[in-house]
């Protein structure tokens, strides 16, 4: 007899967070986790199911250099990027990403959270260059 795979659930993220070793911490929102990204830069992680939404505040847009900035993350979107992408919230630039809850595994987990912490470390000190550039 074939049976579905139960849906993973906080529980199950926080447990793939443990086997990591990833530092984290727990908020009181039940299924949100605070993790220590790439230059000190905390990565939010939200379980919402069917979701698992995984988010980092890069910085504030410049508004002299909105099209320099907008066009650099669509380009690194494009070009650098495979599970996550940059956008825009208010004003300011984040890195994010969304897996699926109901299968999701350790190694999905993994190569998200990996992604956007080279992100981190490798494309946002030049986004902060870019932005503090004159016109």
């Amino acid at each position: 007899m074939f049976s579905l795979p139960r849906m993973r659930t906080a529980k199950d993220v926080e447990a793939y967070l443990d086997r990591l070793g990833r530092a984290y911490r727990a908020t009181d929102e039940g299924g949100t986790f605070v993790l220590e990204g790439a230059r000190s830069v905390p990565i939010a992680l939200r379980v919402d199911p069917p979701l698992v939404v995984l988010r980092a505040n890069v910085g504030k847009v410049p508004t002299d250099r909105e099209t320099v900035i907008f066009r650099r993350l669509l380009e690194l979107n494009a070009s650098s990027l495979v599970h996550s992408s940059y956008g825009i919230i208010e004003d300011n630039i984040h890195l994010g990403s969304a897996l699926a809850l109901e299968n999701l595994d350790l190694n999905e987990l993994q190569a998200a959270l990996d992604e956007i912490e080279m992100a981190l470390a490798q494309q946002a000190p030049s986004l902060f260059e870019l932005s503090r550039t004159n016109s």
